[in-house]
């Protein structure tokens, strides 16, 4: 059984920092690239950062460019995600997402496997 799990949200002040993280199972995700998107109360779920298979390539949405950044760990099947200066707009359920391609997965359309989400909140 395939399963993406996400751990390390939480609640932080406007300005901090959070890492999330995404342990897959059931298969290996070394050829396939990942994602990150979140859904905030009442709004659709949107696209915020993708990497290719060998990590060597990222895209961002432009809302956390330059704040966020995706990284993985092939050998322990693991995706990450670093947040820094996070703002109350940041607030969202994040969710994990795999491929079946391997250079990226900006869109829900492109996502062939979910995580169950992480609650990220940032107060004001």
């Amino acid at each position: 059984q395939v399963q993406l799990v996400e751990s390390g949200g939480g609640l932080v002040q406007a300005g901090g920092s959070l890492r999330l993280s995404c342990a897959a199972s059931g298969r290996t995700f070394s050829r396939n690239a990942m994602g990150w998107f979140r859904q905030a109360p009442g709004k659709e779920r949107e696209f915020v950062a993708t990497i290719n298979w060998s990590g060597v390539g990222a895209k961002y949405a432009d809302s956390v460019e330059g704040r966020f950044t995706i990284s993985r760990d092939n050998a322990k099947n693991t995706m990450y995600l670093q947040m820094n200066s996070l703002k109350p707009e940041d607030t969202a359920v994040y969710y994990c997402a795999a491929a079946l391609s391997s250079w990226a997965v900006d869109a829900t359309k492109s996502v062939a496997y979910w995580g169950q989400g992480t609650q990220v909140t940032v107060s004001s």
